[in-house]
């Protein structure tokens, strides 16, 4: 079973930027993700790669600021976070798809595999 291991959370100030990673046991050139759950909110969809096809997709309400992508020495996947807000506050969680799907999801109960999350917490 993949297992997947995060980092990079802390605490910030809002305006900031802040790099997540999600770092697997063993390499996939499938599907991995990132979602992100406020408090007392549900999990909500952040970004995925879909690695063998070099396809992204991002949540449209984040307007640009995050941006997924692999580091291809590692398999590391990372999250680059800018321009962080307090409602931004939530726990992040890295996901992994390791079968061939023909599309990434967006909804996490297409998500087989989770890491435990990391915390950002953004307030002044």
């Amino acid at each position: 079973q993949m297992q997947l291991a995060e980092s990079g959370g802390t605490s910030a100030r809002p305006g900031e930027s802040l790099i997540l990673s999600c770092t697997p046991s063993r390499r996939t050139d499938n599907c991995m993700a990132w979602f992100r759950q406020p408090p007392g909110k549900e999990r909500e969809f952040v970004a995925y790669i879909q690695i063998r096809r070099n396809m992204r997709a991002h949540s449209p309400s984040l307007r640009g600021r995050f941006i997924i992508s692999q580091d291809d020495a590692t398999g590391t996947v990372l999250l680059t976070m800018r321009n962080l807000s307090p409602d931004e506050t939530a726990r992040y969680y890295c996901a992994a798809e390791p079968a061939a799907v023909s599309v990434c999801g967006m909804s996490w109960q297409d998500w087989p595999v989770w890491g435990q999350g990391t915390q950002v917490t953004v307030s002044s």
